[in-house]
């Protein structure tokens, strides 16, 4: 094991959200109207990285609920995301660790998404063995229900990792060409961007002719923790088509900063059942392009930590193949 290397954001308070009363008088009273009560508390979510309102929501008849809001004027990429996310998870398997859609809402120039609410805390860092432990045996229960999807999910028009990372993931092919700006290396992957580019073009082959679909944003700041110690899975926006291991690598990044054995990790669970042999390597190349290019255009209607977040987590993925790859 090697020595922890914790990330540079705090994961559980990356997002900077407006607060409850912000939100117009209109929108306030047709929430409270939908939940059944006038809302008494709002406790907002501090992970994540957009600036949408996020909170639980607690009523005067003791109710709870999750709601995320954006304004369709000023936000509307995520008033895109938080519907496409409504549709995904009404049509979800019954059951599986993920919040339940209630209703969606248009007033006052708002969407509105409201789900149950999950108590649950961000997985602690380094990683609890507990905690991973969890977090792994409930993605193995997603990545089985997921490998042979409803009709009604797949007919969504779903996108396919495999299309996507040959338009959005082949970030080295993007910096060899010179058309993405070449982001600070660390030593060990300094001079391989010909291994770099090679490793990622094989991901979209890979990918191709995957009918299983796969969360597409699998990271620890979308994880909660419940008071069982049952694992809790968010934010389902990015849902494509595509292998399971592909999210299984993502969520391991931080289990490799935490000095953790990743790679009999990876081995170790189902998700993996049937990938390449350099199913983990193009992977994490890929990743490792897709971060630090990210980190150095990040929007501005981003959180701020956003830039650390990506910076941070291509570099874990690079040190990752690199030690894979014995290029140290």
């Amino acid at each position: 094991m090697s020595p922890p290397l914790l990330p540079p954001v705090p994961y559980h308070a990356s997002a900077l959200r407006p607060s409850w009363p912000a939100l117009p008088a209109a929108l306030r009273a047709a929430v409270g109207e939908r939940l059944g009560a006038p809302v008494v508390n709002a406790r907002v979510a501090g992970a994540g990285f957009t600036r949408g309102f996020a909170a639980v929501l607690q009523t005067a008849d003791g109710g709870r609920a999750f709601v995320k809001a954006a304004p369709a004027a000023e936000q509307p990429h995520l008033v895109d995301w938080y519907a496409r996310e409504a549709a995904i998870l009404d049509r979800l398997p019954v059951g599986l660790p993920a919040p339940r859609p209630r209703w969606t809402l248009h007033e006052a120039g708002w969407f509105v998404l409201c789900t149950d609410a999950v108590d649950g805390h961000t997985p602690r860092l380094p990683w609890v063995a507990g905690e991973l432990d969890a977090t792994l045996a409930g993605y193995a229960e997603v990545a089985a229900a997921l490998a042979d999807p409803p009709a009604e999910l797949t007919a969504l028009g779903l996108p396919h990792l495999a299309d996507l990372a040959r338009s959005d993931i082949l970030w080295w092919e993007e910096v060899a060409a010179g058309r993405e700006p070449t982001p600070p290396l660390p030593p060990p992957a300094r001079g391989r961007l010909p291994e770099l580019v090679a490793l990622e073009s094989r991901l979209p082959r890979y990918a191709a002719g995957v009918t299983g679909l796969i969360h597409g944003d699998l990271r620890v700041d979308n994880v909660l923790i419940d008071a069982d110690g049952r694992a809790w899975f968010c934010d389902w926006t990015w849902v494509c088509s595509g292998p399971a291991w592909f999210d299984l690598a993502g969520l391991l990044l931080t289990a490799y900063a935490s000095g953790l054995d990743a790679d009999r990790l990876f081995a170790a669970h189902p998700a993996t059942a049937g990938a390449p042999p350099d199913a983990l390597d193009a992977t994490l190349a890929a990743l490792a392009g897709y971060y630090l290019t990210g980190a150095a255009a990040a929007p501005p209607t981003a959180s701020p930590h956003l830039p650390a977040h990506q910076r941070w987590s291509g570099e874990q993925a690079l040190d990752w193949l690199a030690r894979r790859q014995g290029w140290r």
